[in-house]
């Protein structure tokens, strides 16, 4: 069987640029519907989330389930994938996710696997907190 060709087209194209521009945040489906309605671009929900589908596999952005909801969002991670292997941390005041990639996590991620015998799976994991910028802001009132 032959192998499908991946064709790029403007709508993907416009879909892969809003998730690179909001790459510190993440969105949904219906976020992409409305960006690409307000650029003129007509396309099917069908068709956003099997690109999302498609990016998901290629681990160019990582799906999460969305905190106080049961839609599903997306963040942009890169051509590399890196993301898979670390822990974001969401901000519940200003939605901004921060990368959880440091030497910490080789550290916590060996002891699980020694002492507890537990591999750790990082992709779709999300930790919520307030954010040191917007922790000060509440300081500040």
């Amino acid at each position: 069987m032959a192998e499908r060709k991946t064709y790029i087209t403007k709508t993907r194209t416009e879909i892969l640029e809003y998730l690179k521009q909001n790459w510190s945040v993440t969105v949904s489906a219906s976020d992409i519907k409305k960006h690409l309605e307000e650029k003129e671009i007509k396309a099917n929900t069908t068709t956003i989330y099997r690109y999302l589908d498609k990016l998901l596999a290629e681990h160019v952005i990582i799906k999460y389930a969305d905190a106080g909801s049961e839609r599903a969002v997306y963040q942009y991670s890169g051509e590399m994938g890196h993301c898979v292997q670390h822990l974001h941390l969401k901000c519940v005041k200003c939605g901004r996710i921060l990368h959880l990639d440091c030497e910490f996590m080789d550290e916590f991620r060996n002891h699980l696997k020694e002492d507890h015998k537990f591999r750790l799976l990082c992709e779709g994991d999300l930790l919520h907190g307030i954010c040191g910028d917007c922790e000060k802001k509440m300081e500040d009132k």
